[in-house]
């Protein structure tokens, strides 16, 4: 079945709104739902049609599908910071889990021919090897990472049993921004922007936890992906026939201190940087494979240089340095 209408949960945050520009410029017509506890209404395009709303309420979702009837969904909605997960666990699976559940279960009654999900790498826990592939056993060791494997076991089963086709994404280190759209969220917690907003003024300094792991320099070691690059992940997997799961990637890590040393190079600011303990069970490094996106979907990292995904964050947060609705 040929895909034009497309619904996109979490259409206003900052991987979700980045994937609705895309999907616009390929000329699908899209629908946003989007509670905006932590997204932007300013972010959603305003050639997407847009409800707000929760996607835990199973009337507002039938008003929606109804309206907009989706050949697809695309599900970004859900709670996403590690540490929150451990002190509300009850509140990531409420929102990653049984909403996740309720949206599915819509999805079901309208016959929807394509479910496509955001998880995430953290459902590996502390992998058995890197890079990481897709076979490798998925043993969280959080909420966070618990609630969206629970919900990408439930999309499987469904998917086997009713013949739709079911894609799940597991993204590691989102970065970088288009043009018109970045990251912003409050309280931020990602690496990269953490230090732009030092260059920029708004923090003292940035805390990095932990420098005696098991990696060259001591600290942490991730896989950064250009945002830009998440969203033609899913242009791609909204042909006829695909399903699966799939690393994106860019295949290869920074540490925690090659990261400073590139935003002190790009901001030209010297970013002080406080040193705390490591966090319970942190992986030293989280590595995709990604010859399986390779091979299947034909898809690639095309913004393969660290610097270049941190030069189009930096670029964003300079004209957009109090976030959404409030540019220079």
């Amino acid at each position: 079945m040929t895909v034009r209408s497309i619904l996109v949960t979490g259409g206003a945050g900052y991987i979700g709104s980045i994937c609705v520009e895309k999907l616009i410029s390929e000329g699908y017509q899209v629908t946003v739902i989007d509670n905006l506890i932590t997204g932007h209404r300013e972010a959603v395009s305003k050639d997407a049609r847009f409800f707000q709303g929760d996607i835990g309420c199973s009337e507002k979702l039938d008003e929606i599908f109804e309206a907009c009837l989706p050949d697809a969904v695309l599900h970004f909605a859900g709670s996403t910071i590690v540490g929150e997960s451990m002190e509300k666990p009850l509140v990531y699976y409420r929102n990653n889990t049984i909403n996740g559940f309720t949206l599915l279960e819509c999805a079901r009654r309208h016959n929807v021919s394509k479910f496509i999900f955001s998880s995430t790498c953290a459902t590996y826990g502390i992998p058995s090897q890197t890079p990481i592939t897709e076979s490798i056993p998925q043993i969280p060791t959080h909420p966070y990472g618990e609630s969206k494997l629970a919900f990408e076991r439930m999309l499987l089963s469904h998917a086997m049993q009713s013949g739709m086709e079911a894609v799940i994404f597991r993204y590691f280190n989102a970065a970088g921004a288009s043009r018109e759209h970045g990251e912003f969220h409050d309280p931020e917690t990602h690496l990269i922007p953490r230090l732009l907003q030092v260059a920029m003024g708004q923090l003292d300094y940035l805390a990095i936890y932990g420098t005696n792991h098991a990696t060259l320099d001591g600290t942490c070691i991730r896989d950064y992906i250009h945002v830009e690059d998440l969203a033609s992940a899913h242009i791609l997997a909204l042909k006829p026939g695909v399903k699966g799961d799939y690393n994106l990637g860019r295949g290869k890590g920074d540490s925690v201190h090659e990261i400073i040393k590139a935003c002190r190079a790009i901001t030209n600011h010297p970013i002080p940087i406080k040193e705390l303990p490591a966090r319970p069970e942190e992986p030293a490094e989280l590595v995709a494979s990604t010859q399986k996106a390779l091979s299947q979907l034909g898809w690639k990292a095309k913004h393969q240089s660290t610097e270049s995904i941190i030069e189009s964050a930096w670029a964003w947060m300079k004209k957009n340095p109090k976030g959404y609705g409030q540019s220079t």
